[in-house]
């Protein structure tokens, strides 16, 4: 069993990486250790997650996929999260949260056939079903919101919208220019590889 930490930040701004020491406490309490870490700094909404694909695509049956929340694996609308649950399903992962209890059973390799194991995974598949929808709703309700509060600035006549960095799409459109892939790329000029992606398109 393979312990593969997932760190997901929704900005730039946001540190991916916040919840990683907490993340490897966890897996040395339960005598386990974080083989490898995936981070990236994409929307939870977002379906095409370059770190989260990579990760299925390295798994194999039995391996934990270790995430702070649930909210930081979906946000997703209902037929995205049934696809990324289908493609979970099919690599054999299991899902562990710190905020999903019941699911720290899966931190002890467990028979597949074992009645008790079987129907911790059952529980947890309905609990993260029920998460998924909570962590959805929320996301739901904060843009509703944020597009409340910017009609009304826009009525009031202040709002200015989100200045771009100007200095770091310049350093994004050089790199790209040399050669460096969208990852290598985002490396170097210190942000997300997302980041790098809408520079390219905006241009």
């Amino acid at each position: 069993m393979f312990v593969r930490g997932y760190l997901r930040a929704s900005t730039d701004e946001q540190d991916a990486n916040r919840a990683k020491a907490m993340l490897a406490q966890f897996a040395g309490e339960h005598g386990a250790r974080v083989a490898a870490w995936y981070t990236e700094n994409a929307s939870g909404a977002q379906a095409d997650r370059s770190e989260l694909l990579r990760l299925l695509a390295d798994s194999g049956p039995g391996d934990v996929l270790l995430i702070e929340q649930v909210d930081r694996l979906t946000r997703l609308a209902r037929a995205d999260w049934e696809s990324l649950k289908a493609a979970i399903q099919k690599a054999g992962v299991r899902i562990v949260a710190l905020d999903l209890p019941t699911s720290h059973a899966a931190m002890r390799a467990t028979g597949g056939e074992d009645f008790t194991a079987r129907m911790l995974d059952a529980v947890n598949d309905m609990l993260l079903d029920m998460l998924a929808a909570v962590a959805r709703k929320d996301y739901e309700d904060r843009r509703r919101r944020q597009s409340e509060g910017i009609q009304q600035a826009r009525a009031r006549g202040g709002y200015k919208g989100r200045p771009a960095d100007a200095a770091l799409h310049i350093k994004i459109k050089e790199l790209r220019e040399k050669g460096f892939s969208i990852r290598k790329t985002a490396e170097l000029a210190g942000c997300a590889a997302s980041t790098v992606q809408r520079v390219e398109k905006r241009s």
